[in-house]
Parts: structure tokens; sequence; C-alpha cells
């Protein structure tokens, strides 16, 4: 074998020699062969160091000239700016989305271009702005069919009666205060070329429009999704945006004709459109949805047929001018029922949709913003009025019809706060707007403000409402309290689901012999502020499903919770602490794992920082420390119960259990050692080190003797410090937190064979 790879390497090097030697060769003979142009320009030769630099700046000035260079510098810096506002405006509570909205405003002439702009001049040449534009349009094309697979029309139909009052109420009446400050402001702001009817619809249309996209990730943000409420107010906002976006398709289709024989070929060529699409298309559609809704069947063809149909619509229906984004939002409605498949197209094309092109969007908007112009008392005080006119017009006329419609004084206010979010679905109808020349720059820019104000105030306003009527829950949620008291309420929380089934079968083995009864959550969260609400509900199946077969197998009642959460820890901690749960349950995750891939993505993290210890990849990018930092001690600081983290080393039973006890403050281990004997019926070691602290300790010797003494096989291992023999024969290892800590540093040797074990730090139920 040795002298294989040595002939290899001697057969590598001589040919390497051999073809370099050739190919020098052969570049000193084609000299003779060039033919002297003398009408060239000489190339400078450098002749020093700083010549060549120069001449080396200058080229490289060049080539980010180039527009394709430029187009990259330009996605680069959007791209940068929108996840570090995006993340700040996280942090802020808010949707990220907003924060993107904010970033676009950012670079353009606004703010960038008013204090730098030579940065501005240099970063954003109008004569390049055309290929961003571009490039958004075909973003937005891909948003709006993720848009339309996003609308459930089965939702919108079981929810039909409930939600037609309410989402109609809401978008006509704003839209009747638009028409009709569009009818004030006319003669003052509109373009001589702009008619006064589609002015008119496209005011009417900004004023009424609700964010669904936006709406969906605050309801699921704040934990609404299956309540009457987030179903209800999705239901709502999908009916009125479809609504929308039928008199938007109108209101363009009117002003692009000039004639009413050319409108009326244009209703009916489009009714065609329309008839074709739901009565041809979308049955196609079902069917291969039916065929195919699983990754090992979905082939590139079929993808490319799915993108085929979504670029013939939008092509469709810009020709017929609707603009092409009504056209792929049609599609993404006509798209099978199939949850599966729709999950499986969306995922194609939502995360270079959301994440690459829609920034491209949000800068180009921003690049049209000019908010300079609104340079006179009047103009602000105008738009002060379409802010107010919006908020009232949406939230007023929600509100009216919920409570028309019987809702509590609760849910109408919060429907009210929800359905006034317009957010990103507003930008594109101003866009639509401005491209089509029909609402001037000043109301452009008024109206992108209103998108901000009333968007950035959601999240406050429902919590101001839920603050006014938190007396009231406080009450109910004692009476649910005083009911579980008797309980020993376990809150389970688990990462990958197969970690799930195994941390049951831990909780089933400790706690289900207690002589209270045992109550307990299982929760699973998915981390992030953006997931699309599509996927939810496969997220929760996948993740459940093999808690809830081992559950049923252990003939346990478990409660199931998902939710989504941009920080994993803090949602765990509050809802410990807010919810009075006793104990809680969580896995080492990967700081502790021993599988191979975790042991080498922490080997691989803690290599590339091995000269930056301080340093940490920005969370506004992307961090890995979220998930191999250990967790275990923000957890124990935080919980006001006891908190067990689990090591899992191929789990199955506590047969063999090992009990280390260092000092007195160990001794409730002894508890939580006799419940778990009882369950499994195995066999109990107790490791005593205290007398490594300090020699005779009565009250230890006096309780682990009584222990042992009742226990139906138990025994105290000679005294002698923890090694890797002391694990022979042990499959599960109980030890408090403060223990721990110390052997982690006294014999990380042993520890690397330690078997299965529970981490816990207690705290009194009283406490």
């Amino acid at each position: 074998m040795k002298q294989e790879k040595k002939n290899g390497l001697v057969f590598y090097i001589v040919m390497l020699l051999v073809s370099g030697l050739s190919v020098w060769l052969i570049l000193r003979k084609g000299e003779h062969l060039q033919v002297s142009d003398q009408t060239a320009v000489p190339v400078p030769v450098p002749q020093n160091l700083s010549d060549g630099f120069r001449l080396f700046a200058e080229l490289t000035m060049e080539h980010i000239r180039t527009p394709f260079g430029l187009l990259l510098l330009q996605v680069i810096a959007i791209l940068l700016t929108c996840r570090i506002v995006g993340w700040i405006f996280n942090k802020l509570r808010q949707p990220s989305v907003i924060g993107e909205i904010v970033a676009g405003l950012l670079l353009g002439p606004s703010i960038l271009g008013y204090f730098m702009p030579d940065v501005s001049g240099f970063l954003f040449p109008a004569a390049s702005l055309s290929n961003l534009n571009i490039l958004s349009q075909f973003g937005l094309i891909l948003f709006m069919y993720c848009i339309g697979m996003e609308l459930d029309l089965g939702e919108v139909k079981k929810k039909f009666r409930t939600s037609l009052l309410i989402s109609h109420t809401s978008m006509i009446i704003p839209f009747v205060l638009g028409v009709l400050m569009a009818y004030f402001i006319y003669d003052r702001y509109a373009s001589a070329e702009t008619p006064f009817l589609p002015f008119a619809l496209f005011i009417g249309i900004a004023m009424s429009i609700t964010a669904f996209p936006v709406l969906a990730r605050i309801i699921q943000e704040r934990k609404l999704t299956r309540t009457h409420l987030g179903t209800v107010t999705l239901a709502s906002a999908a009916n009125g945006d479809l609504t929308a976006w039928c008199i938007l398709a109108c209101a363009v289709a009117v002003t692009q004709v000039d004639s009413i024989l050319s409108a009326s070929y244009t209703i009916l060529f489009s009714a065609a459109y329309m008839v074709v699409m739901f009565l041809i298309v979308r049955p196609l559609l079902k069917m291969i949805g039916d065929l195919y809704h699983n990754r090992e069947v979905v082939s590139r063809p079929l993808t490319m047929l799915m993108f085929l149909i979504l670029l013939i619509s939008s092509c469709l229906t810009e020709i017929l001018g609707l603009h092409a984004l009504f056209g792929a939002f049609i599609v993404g409605i006509v798209m099978p029922d199939n949850a599966r498949f729709r999950k499986l197209m969306s995922e194609k094309v939502e995360d270079v949709s959301l994440t690459l092109f829609l920034p491209l969007f949000f800068a180009s908007t921003g690049l049209r913003t000019e908010i300079g112009l609104l340079n006179t008392p009047d103009m602000w005080t105008l738009c002060g009025i379409f802010i107010l006119v919006a908020i009232v017009g949406k939230f007023g006329g929600t509100l009216a019809a919920a409570r028309l419609a019987r809702e509590s004084w609760k849910n109408s206010l919060l429907l009210g706060g929800l359905m006034n979010t317009r957010g990103l679905m507003e930008l594109v109808v101003l866009t639509i707007g401005y491209e089509m020349h029909i609402l001037p720059p000043v109301i452009f820019v008024m109206l992108i403000l209103m998108t901000l104000v009333t968007t950035f105030m959601t999240m406050p306003l429902l919590s101001f409402i839920a603050f006014c009527f938190r007396a009231r829950e406080r009450i109910t949620r004692q009476r649910q309290e005083r009911q579980k008291k008797n309980a020993f309420r376990v809150l389970l929380s688990f990462g990958r689901a197969g970690n799930g089934q195994i941390m049951l079968d831990v909780a089933h083995q400790m706690f289900s012999r207690r002589k209270e009864r045992l109550h307990l959550t299982a929760l699973h969260l998915t981390v992030g502020s953006d997931i699309n609400p599509l996927h939810t509900d496969n997220f929760e199946r996948v993740s459940f499903g093999p808690i809830l077969y081992e559950a049923k197998k252990l003939n346990m009642r478990i409660q199931t919770r998902y939710e989504v959460s941009p920080n994993a820890g803090q949602s765990i901690v509050a809802m410990v602490n807010e919810e009075r749960y006793d104990f809680l349950l969580v896995g080492a995750g990967i700081s502790m794992s021993n599988l191979s891939n975790d042991v080498e993505a922490r080997t691989i993290y803690s290599s590339f920082f091995r000269f930056f210890r301080r340093l940490t990849p920005p969370q506004f990018l992307f961090s890995p420390a979220s998930l191999i930092q250990d967790k275990t001690r923000w957890f124990i600081g935080q919980s006001r119960c006891s908190v067990g983290i689990f090591v899992n080393r191929g789990f199955i039973q506590a047969t063999h259990i090992i009990l280390v006890v260092q000092s007195e403050e160990d001794l409730f281990l002894l508890d939580y050692a006799r419940s778990l004997v009882r369950s499994t019926r195995g066999t109990v070691s107790v490791l005593n080190r205290s007398s490594f602290i300090s020699s005779g300790n009565e009250t230890i010797h006096a309780a682990l003797t009584g222990f042992v003494a009742h226990a139906t096989d138990a025994l105290i291992l000679p005294e002698k410090d923890l090694m890797s023999e002391s694990f022979n024969g042990q499959n599960f290892m109980l030890i408090s937190y403060t223990t721990w800590n110390l052997l982690t540093v006294e014999c990380e040797e042993a520890l690397k064979d330690m078997p299965s074990t529970l981490i816990i730090h207690h705290r009194d139920r009283k406490a």
C-alpha cells in the first residue's frame, strides 16, 4: 500500500514537471507568431510598487463599474443592510419585514442620498437602477405566487359567513374614505395626464389593503394560530385581499385602455383567462398534486412545468393589462389543495424570493421614496390625515363589523389592530401605481409613510389591548391553577423528533410513580421569526409523531404544544415561569452529544474560533452558536422551578443507576432515585464523594444509610473518586448541577465514558 502511494506521488510530480516544461516551450515558440499592431495603444508597464498598485486600483474600479459588477455590489449592500436592520427590528418585537422596508428607505435618497450623496451616487447611479428594478419585479412574481399558495381557500370557505361581513366592511369603509380623499386632493396633487378614476381607485385600494403574509406571521408569534380569533382574522384578511386584488386588476385595466370598446375586450379576455385558470388549469394541477406529493417523485420536469405555468400566467395578465403580479397570484391560488404538494413547491421558491429578491424590491422602493419632497407644513398635515383616515377606516370598520358579528370586545379590538396591518402588500400596490404614473411622487411618499406607521403600530397596539384585558384573564388563570394544584406539572422541551420520544421515556420512569398526578406537556419550538404558516402543520406533525406514538405505547396522557419563536431559550423560560410548572426537562443538545455529526460540528466550531474566543458570528446573519453552545446555565439561572438537563448516551431504561452525592445539598436526589426505582425496579449504586470535601459527614452518612436500608436493591460504593470504572455496568446517572460543575473540572476524562445522565438543579416548589 505504501509502495502504491509512493509510485503515485512520483508520477504526479513527473507529470507536473513535464507538463509545465512543455507549456513553457510552446509559449516561447508562439511569441514569434505574434503580429505586432502599430495602431494598438501600448499598455503601461508599472515601474515600481506604487505604480503597480495604482494600476491595480484603476482596473478594480473599472471592474466594479461594469453593469454586472455594480449589480453584485448593490445586491450585497442591500442584503446586508436589510438583514441588519431586520434583526434590530426583531429585537424591538417588530416583524423583520418592517425593518427591511426601513432598510430600503435608508439606502434611498431620503437617508443615504441626503447624508452621503457621493456614496449613494457611486452605489446607485441612475443608469444602473433599471437592472435592479427588473430583478425586483421578477422577485415579486415569485413572492405573489407564494402568497397565493398561502391563501387556503378551504379555510376561507369554512369561515366565509363569519369573515364576509368583517372582511368586506374592513375593506369597503377605508376604500370609500380613500376615494373621498382622492376627490379633495386630485386637483392639487394628481398629474394632468392622470384621469380621476384610476387615481381614486388606487388611493382607495391603498387604504383598504391588508398585508396577509405579515399578518399571518404576527398571528403565529402571538400564539393565535389555532384560536378562533386567529382563524377569523386570517380568513377575513384572505377574503378581503382577494377582493382588493380583483379591484386592483380592474383599476390597472381601466388605466391602460383608451376607449370603452377596448375596455370591453379587456374585460372579456380577462374573464376568459379566469375561466381557463379555475376550470381547466386548477383540475389539472389537482391531479398532479394527488400524484406528486412527496420529494421522491417530484422531478425537475415537474418543477419546470410549475414555473412555466407561473410565467405563462404572469405573461398573459401583463399582456391583458392586469399586471404580471396578478397572474402569479392567481396561479398560487389555483395550486392543488394538497398541503404536501404546496409545501414542496413553496420551498423551491420561497427561500430565494424572500431572502434575495424581496430585499431588492424594498431597496428599489426606497430609491423611489424621497421624504424631502414633503417640504411644507401642508404636505405633512396631509400625510398625517392619510395616516389618521387609514387607521380610522380600517380599525374602526373592522371593530364595528366584528361587534355586529357578535365577537367579544377584546376579539373585536384585536381584529381591528390585526387588520390594520398593511406592510408589504401595500408596497406592491403603491409600486404598481407609481410605475404606471397614477400616483405622483409626493402622494407615493405619503402612502409609504402611512404603510410604515400602520404596520409598526400593530404589535404595540395588540400588546396594549391585551394589557387592558389582563386582569380578567388573570382571574380565569387562577381558577385553572386551583384545578391543577394537586398535579405535578412537567414541561418537556425537545428539538429533534427522536429526542422527544427518548425524553418521554425518561420522564415516565422518573415521575410516573409519584404520589401526585403527573401532568406532562411536550413542547416543540421552531426557531425563527419568518416561518411560513403553510409549513408549520407539517413541522408539528413530524415533530410530535414519535413522542405521541411512545405516549400511546406507555398508556400515558400528554399535552402537545407547538410554537414558533425567535429565541427558544427565552420562550421556554417565560412559559415555565408564567404558567408555574414544577419541573422543566430539556435535552443537553449538541453541546454534550456523542453522536458523530454533533461531535464534528463542535470540533469545527471550536477550531474556527480558537484564536478569536470572543468573536461569535453576528446573530443577524447566522449563528451556529445558538445550536452548539450549552444553554444549561441559562435555563437553570432563569427558571423558577426545578430543571433537569438530560444527556442521552443511548438511553433505553434506567435499570442500573449510579447516584453521585457530593454534599448535603445533593440529598434531594434521593427522592428522585426512589421514584425512579419504584418505576423501573432497578438497582442503585451510590457514590459518596463527601469524604473528599470533609471527613465524617454524619448527616450524609445517615441519609444514605437510611436510603439503602429501605431500597430493594441499593448499595453504597467504596469511598473513591469518580473514575471511568465507576460506570461499569451502569446505564443511568443522577447528579446535581453543582456537583456536575465540579466533576467537569476534576474528572473530565472519566465523564467521557459516562452513561445517559440527568443533571438536576432543585428548587423548592414553594419558593
